[in-house]
């Protein structure tokens, strides 16, 4: 994608990845992508805010040098060092050998530590003010959204924050990058859900610090490290990160996530007649084969709702490896204070239900009933199914 100028003198200079498959090596964006977003304020100093992954160090180069001369880059900010936002400084640092890295002291530490770099490196610290000439920047310290080092860069001039992971998304630019030029806004909230579920909630006390932190700022424009700038709303995006970031203390919507997996088919008889229940509340349920969706695609439901149900048989005296593991990462990334109904199948003996127990335990999830039952269930089984899960919502609703 070309340059595009933000404010006079203020460009977004960053990059589509359609390449990596793995966010972190962990989370699927093949379909989606994701943007590294970059920023360059080309004034009396010039200043380049983050930089990009390695794999896309040449493209990002340039991007700058669609503005400026390399070698008359001044400072890179780096708000968060995080590799797939620092992975190109050591080819910017070749090309503009007297430029000075600006971060926090951890970051200074970090940069020693992930690429040797010891030298021109500036520390700031919080309030701290940097001028460029015409205009000036302050940065904000946000330690641990999402890393120790993390902080944010204030434009004071035209009120641009660039907030680094905070208020980010997946997503590749597909052709523009502001929140008004999108043909479809519905598609990068969804992608900003699910990348605040996958990498940023578990530090929701620390994301909610930020943003009371940052009340008293005229915030114009947010501009993320990853996901669209957002110039027309704004506070949109920063009152979806506040209402997300909430749920961690309990606020969850009054709906319902079932989460299943099933050998042979006989669990997953019950989930219909669990839904079957759960639909005559006229309740909001998500329904996910856990055997075949990406724990990345679930974690957003289960992040927002209240209410879970999992169906998933006894396998090898133990939960259902594929279920199991879905519930393993709900609980890393900090979903916790679920009511939850659990049923499912086993052949000769049970087990499954003391494992389950045993992993969502320290997520203080609380068991509303479970339903287990031998070989193929029963029409007594699709009885008892559809009135339990008609109940369990009913006690969601009423929460």
């Amino acid at each position: 994608m070309p340059v595009v100028e933000i404010k006079p003198d203020i460009y977004w200079i960053g990059v589509n990845d359609r390449t990596t498959d793995l966010f972190e090596n962990i989370w699927p964006i093949t379909r989606e992508g994701v943007a590294y977003n970059a920023y360059l304020i080309n004034d009396q100093k010039r200043a380049v805010v983050d930089s990009a992954k390695s794999l896309k160090t040449n493209e990002f180069l340039r991007q700058i040098q669609e503005i400026a001369d390399l070698s008359d880059i001044d400072y890179l900010i780096i708000n968060h060092m995080e590799p797939d936002h620092s992975g190109a400084l050591h080819g910017l640092k070749h090309m503009a050998p007297r430029i000075t890295f600006v971060g926090t002291q951890k970051t200074r530490d970090e940069l020693a530590a992930f690429y040797g770099i010891t030298d021109n490196v500036k520390v700031v610290s919080d309030g701290e003010m940097l001028s460029l000439g015409q205009r000036q920047v302050k940065f904000v310290t946000t330690p641990m959204v999402h890393w120790p080092e993390t902080m944010m860069t204030y434009e004071t001039s035209d009120g641009i924050l660039f907030s680094g992971d905070a208020f980010g998304g997946f997503g590749a630019h597909r052709g523009g990058i502001f929140d008004d030029e999108c043909t479809d806004i519905d598609h990068y909230v969804k992608e900003t859900l699910r990348y605040f579920s996958n990498i940023v909630a578990k530090f929701s006390p620390m994301v909610l610090k930020a943003i009371e932190k940052l009340a008293s700022t005229s915030i114009e424009i947010v501009a993320p490290s990853h996901g669209i700038v957002w110039r027309r709303e704004p506070s949109h995006i920063i009152g979806l990160y506040k209402k997300w970031a909430e749920y961690a203390t309990g606020h969850n919507e009054k709906a319902i996530t079932l989460i299943y997996g099933s050998m042979y088919g006989n669990t997953e008889i019950m989930v219909n007649a669990v839904a079957h229940g759960i639909a005559k509340t006229c309740i909001p349920l998500d329904i996910f084969d856990g055997a075949k969706t990406h724990a990345s695609y679930i974690l957003p439901s289960l992040w927002t709702r209240l209410g879970v149900v999992v169906g998933a048989p006894t396998y090898e005296s133990g939960l259902f490896h594929p279920v199991a593991h879905v519930l393993d990462i709900a609980v890393r990334k900090g979903v916790r204070n679920k009511k939850v109904f659990r049923f499912g199948s086993y052949g000769w003996a049970g087990g499954a239900q003391k494992e389950f127990e045993r992993i969502v335990e320290p997520a203080r999830w609380e068991l509303f009933d479970s339903l287990e039952f031998m070989g193929h269930p029963s029409q007594d089984d699709l009885k008892r199914a559809e009135e339990q899960g008609e109940t369990f919502a009913r006690s969601v609703e009423e929460a």
